[in-house]
């Protein structure tokens, strides 16, 4: 199996799909129809633009960083172009906008919480290796990039 397709598989695909389902199994999930009329609506945007911004990112990684989004077979060449101008963690951002598509769409608190700590997870991982992995691969233009580009809340300038 090709590597880009593994690292899917195993990281964004596991994380919006597979511990989603195990969630609402291990509850015992029902939905019920939200209160509000736009709680869909809105996850349905929200599970559009999460998707977009998701594969775009995934879509660079593969072609400008000649590698993938797993840090067993990282990118050869650091992504500074596309969404990685405004902000560090895109591909992060829509697997959180996804998660939480999920969560308004089928009603439920439970998938929330779920995004709630992979957001946790990926902050303290950032933090303690990936940053570190990637001043040591990239140095000062990492180091640059790291600098100037928001972790989370994009730089529109």
């Amino acid at each position: 199996m090709k590597e880009w397709l593994k690292a899917i598989i195993i990281l964004p695909f596991n994380v919006i799909v597979t511990i989603p389902v195990l969630i609402l199994y291990f509850s015992g999930y029902r939905f019920i129809i939200p209160d509000s009329l736009l709680q869909i609506p809105a996850g349905l945007i929200l599970l559009f633009f999460g998707l977009v911004l998701a594969v775009w990112t995934m879509i660079l990684f593969h072609t400008t960083g000649k590698g993938t989004l797993s840090p067993w077979a990282h990118t050869k060449k650091l992504v500074t172009k596309g969404p990685y101008k405004y902000v560090r963690n895109p591909m992060i951002i829509g697997v959180l906008s996804v998660l939480t598509a999920e969560a308004l769409i089928l009603n439920t608190i439970l998938i929330f919480y779920w995004a709630v700590i992979f957001f946790i997870i990926n902050c303290i991982y950032f933090k303690l290796f990936e940053e570190k992995q990637l001043a040591k691969n990239f140095g000062d233009e990492y180091i640059e990039y790291k600098k100037n580009v928001p972790m989370w809340i994009p730089k529109l300038k």
